[in-house]
């Protein structure tokens, strides 16, 4: 018989071991016992799944709901049902979830223990499928602190005692296989800490679908099929191929239908052609994780596995992907494995422990977003997010991750005043955990996830971001170059008068530009937070600072490095963004906004059609200045070239003064240039200065320390494009 405090513990969910006492047992003298749970029923019968026919009624045991009975004539173990008939007189027949036994393999459950199991996510959340013939979900959750973890949801009417999991102690891996649950249906999981404290419910942190906020339940979903990169996806992510990346929010990019969120089937039909037409060869998408505020715009997520609700169901993603691939386009996905925040039905304090987290708010808090900060030494922190960064390439086949706020990451003392960081173990300001971790994240991708790639948002100095593992580096593919867009923006906000006196800040950023591999961003950050739209950045009146705008686009297309634009910013939206409120699209009604739509479509089809603008982006023998000291008149000139030796000039002038007959040393060799593109063209809503008529000869009239040259006319504020004919 079961012992009176056995009972106790069940029906008030204290059970730690409720497998030990459920279900089918022996007793002592090798009789079978059946016990049952069931709070709400009135009477449990006990059915052979063989042949259907009824065995033995239970007894109630006690008032809250468990029922137990001595199976007659039978001393071997057999597959039963449960025929219950409940106290509101609706009646089922349920396969018992305590008839099944342990879950997890002891490969995996040691795999998760060291944090060497390179694909959790197909071990631990909520996985379909069937055992013994009867279809269900097995559950399983890392929570190694808790004296109790129970799956709760509408399954078993958000009842803790119902299904209270099975213990793997050598992982801390809860378990439990619960029969009839099906695809679509909610749940969570309810813990009782080490303390006894009952926890709030806690959506599954390996979820692959979750409610639509405000609710957090997390959704039974399928696992979904892997998938590898198409051909030449691989080829087209390399440093050497052209790479123009459109940042896109997609809450806001296009409403859907009465100013909903648009679907993933919806912005399938729609962005991918759009992102093509104006040449940009990806799209990275603002964090697309599960997260509970809008206003984070993803970077706040507490379901890393789980495409968001607001698009769908996560299918839509497998095809959205599926579409831009099919028009070319390479998926950027922005992945957040620096923080993450403290609902409490998230990650923070999981099993009443800080358990993802650092405990010392020292390590574990980050004072600027009012976040907590990943554990990562912990083994199973950092196999969780190693899993991550796996799963969007393996199970969605996009191109690469764009990591989130990298230097806060590397850095103990990032945005700390002294007194409020533990030093590392050598008594240095590096977290030593998390360069470990990103260094491991980027080799297990480069073994697993061949073709892909991974950029790094960070904003220092850190040496080798972008270099392999092999020579020391972090192994990011590519590290966006934040110096050059602070200064570069800095210098374009000068009246053209006082440019001349910040001339070097278009020009230093030539002095490092090869020390990593870069991308050229003027993300959603510029545009954000008062900062206003990067037109309304530029000075002068209305024609100057379209002006201004156009011919930053052509300095920043024909200069060394990838590139990146924020939606929006290719037809000089006027305001800054507004995370809930759809792009402003009527703007391209009017001339010039149009215009520099045109002007962005143009720049992006020369730099892929041009292999001088794109073939050596990272390599120093791909740029040589031409001018790079003419601060008086504000005239930057340079020189690209592939690895052929086909060249490419760029001449820009930041003041709104026509130059007629600029005189420009050029290389040697060739007998004239012809300009291929115009900032100032009418096309792009300019005022069609330039030299479009004619090629311009070479002059055996030496200049900038040049033994040839030519003349040209340098429209105001405006970009030139040259090439030898």
């Amino acid at each position: 018989m079961m012992q009176d405090a056995d009972v106790q513990a069940l029906v008030t969910a204290r059970h730690s071991d409720p497998f030990s006492v459920l279900g089918l047992h022996e007793d002592a003298e090798g009789r079978l016992w059946l016990r049952s749970l069931l709070p709400g029923a009135q009477q449990v019968v006990v059915i052979d799944a063989a042949t259907g026919k009824s065995i033995v009624t239970l007894s109630l045991r006690h008032p809250d709901g468990l029922f137990e009975a001595r199976i007659p004539r039978r001393r071997k173990r057999f597959d039963y049902e449960l025929d219950v008939t409940w106290q509101d007189g609706q009646s089922g027949r349920y396969a018992d979830a305590y008839s099944f036994g342990p879950q997890l393999d002891l490969a995996d459950l040691h795999a998760l223990r060291a944090g060497s199991h390179l694909r959790p996510y197909t071990v631990l959340g909520a996985h379909p499928m069937e055992q013994r013939g009867v279809a269900g979900v097995r559950f399983a959750v890392w929570a190694p602190n808790a004296k109790r973890v129970s799956v709760v949801g509408a399954f078993n009417v958000w009842d803790g005692r119902r299904h209270p999991m099975r213990l793997r102690h050598d992982a801390g891996v809860w378990e439990i296989f619960v029969p009839h649950v099906m695809v679509g249906d909610l749940y969570k999981f309810e813990l009782v800490g080490s303390d006894g404290t009952v926890l709030p419910l806690k959506a599954d942190p390996y979820a692959r679908a979750s409610q639509m906020r405000p609710d957090t339940a997390s959704r039974v979903a399928v696992l979904p099929p892997a998938r590898s990169l198409p051909e030449g996806r691989g080829a087209a992510n390399e440093r050497h191929a052209p790479m123009s990346i459109y940042e896109v929010h997609l809450g806001s990019w296009r409403h859907g239908k009465g100013g909903r969120f648009a679907s993933w089937d919806e912005l399938a039909g729609s962005l991918p052609g759009y992102v093509a037409s104006l040449g940009f060869t990806h799209v990275e998408l603002l964090p697309i994780s599960e997260h509970p505020f809008d206003g984070s715009w993803g970077y706040q997520t507490l379901g890393l596995y789980a495409p968001s609700a607001r698009f769908g169901e996560s299918d839509g993603l497998e095809r959205f992907v599926q579409a831009c691939h099919t028009r070319g386009i390479g998926v950027l996905l922005d992945w957040v494995p620096a923080h993450f925040p403290h609902d409490t039905f998230g990650l923070a304090q999981f099993d009443g422990t800080a358990l993802y987290e650092y405990a010392d708010p020292r390590e574990g808090v980050h004072r600027d977003w009012d976040t907590l900060i990943y554990n990562f030494g912990r083994s199973e922190v950092r196999n969780f997010l190693l899993g991550n960064a796996l799963y969007w390439m393996e199970r969605y086949g996009v191109d690469g991750l764009r990591v989130d706020a990298v230097a806060s990451m590397l850095y103990r003392d990032y945005s700390r005043k002294a007194g409020e960081w533990i030093p590392n173990l050598h008594g240095g300001r590096e977290n030593l955990e998390a360069i470990s971790l990103l260094r491991h994240v980027n080799e297990v991708l480069g073994l697993h996830a061949s073709g892909s790639i991974t950029l790094a948002e960070e904003s220092t100095a850190f040496p080798g971001v972008s270099a392999p593992t092999s020579s020391g580096g972090l192994g990011f593919h590519y590290k966006w170059n934040m110096g050059w867009m602070n200064d570069t923006l800095a210098y374009m906000h000068e009246d053209s008068v006082h440019r001349r006196w910040h001339h070097n800040k278009m020009s230093f950023g030539m002095v490092y530009a090869f020390s990593e591999n870069f991308v050229l961003p003027l993300s959603h950050d510029e545009v954000v937070h008062g900062k206003g739209s990067l037109l309304h950045k530029m000075p002068g009146d209305e024609w100057q600072r379209f002006a201004n705008l156009r011919a930053y686009y052509g300095f920043m297309w024909g200069h060394p490095g990838k590139k990146l634009l924020f939606m929006g910013q290719e037809f000089a939206q006027t305001s800054e963004w507004n995370h809930d409120a759809e792009l402003p699209w009527h703007l391209l009604g009017d001339a010039r906004h149009a215009g520099m739509q045109r002007l962005i479509r143009d720049l992006n089809h020369l730099y892929c059609a041009h292999s001088a603008l794109h073939q050596l982006d990272c390599e120093p023998q791909g740029f040589e200045w031409l001018v790079a000291d003419d601060a008086d008149q504000s005239v930057f000139a340079w020189m690209r070239r592939d690895a052929q030796s086909r060249v490419m000039v760029v001449v820009c002038n930041f003041t709104p003064v026509v130059r007629t007959g600029y005189r420009l040393g050029v290389p040697d060799g060739f007998h004239a240039w012809r300009e291929v593109l115009n900032t100032d063209s009418q096309h792009y809503g300019g005022a069609n200065l330039g030299n479009a008529a004619a090629p311009l000869p070479v002059q055996n009239t030496p200049v900038h320390g040049r033994g040839q040259s030519v003349q040209l006319n340098l429209p105001p504020l405006a970009t030139l494009f040259l090439v030898p004919v």
